[in-house]
């Protein structure tokens, strides 16, 4: 699996916000990708070092229109530790 494919989009919140000043970001990532790919996959495109990834999947929550029931889609999101010193910009511009 190429590292594009597996980290699909970087999380942006509140939440995950304040967990960049501790040297943690949230992705959301593919749902078959272990941690192992998911390091790799940061290392590579980033260039950083990884110390530890936590994974959770995220379930669908349930959505209506009008008189259709349904739930939107589940996806996988993982937290990413790096060494000390190293950062990601993810608002860098081209």
């Amino acid at each position: 699996m190429d590292a594009r494919d597996v980290i699909i989009r970087p999380i942006v919140s509140e939440k995950s916000y304040d967990l960049m000043a501790q040297n943690r970001y949230t992705f959301e990532v593919a749902k078959e990708a272990k941690k192992q790919q998911i390091a790799a996959a940061v290392s590579e495109i980033f260039g950083v070092t990884v110390t530890s990834v936590n994974t959770m999947n995220v379930s669908g929550k349930p959505r209506r229109l009008r008189y259709n029931k349904g739930l939107s889609r589940s996806w996988k999101k993982a937290i990413v530790t790096l060494k000390d010193g190293d950062t990601i910009d993810l608002y860098a511009s081209k």
